[in-house]
C-alpha cells in the first residue's frame, strides 16, 4: 500500500464519518424527540471506534514497511490502549 493511498483511504473513511454525524444531527433534529436522538447517538458511539481503528490500521499499514517491527507493535498497542482508556 503506498502512502498516498492510505492517505486518501484515511481521508476518505474520515469524511464519510463526518457526513453521516451531519446526516445523524439533521435527523435529530426533523425528529424532533430525545430518545430517538439518543437511540441515534448509541449508532454513532458504535460507529466512533470502528472510525478510529480503521483510519489508525490504515496508518500503520502504509508505514509498517518504514518502521521496526517494535515500533509497529508500540503503535498498534498505543491505538489499543486509547480504546481501552476511553471506556466507559
Amino acid at each position: 500500500m503506498t502512502t498516498h493511498t492510505a492517505l486518501g483511504g484515511m481521508a476518505l473513511v474520515r469524511f464519510l464519518s463526518g457526513i453521516l454525524e451531519v446526516i445523524a444531527a439533521i435527523i435529530f433534529l426533523r425528529l424532533g424527540k430525545v430518545e430517538h436522538a439518543l437511540r441515534i447517538n448509541a449508532l454513532l458511539g458504535l460507529i466512533g471506534p470502528l472510525v478510529f481503528i480503521l483510519v489508525s490500521t490504515l496508518g500503520i499499514v502504509a508505514i509498517a514497511i518504514k518502521l521496526s517491527p517494535l515500533k509497529v507493535i508500540l503503535l498498534t498497542l498505543g491505538s489499543v490502549l486509547v480504546l481501552v482508556g476511553t471506556r466507559v
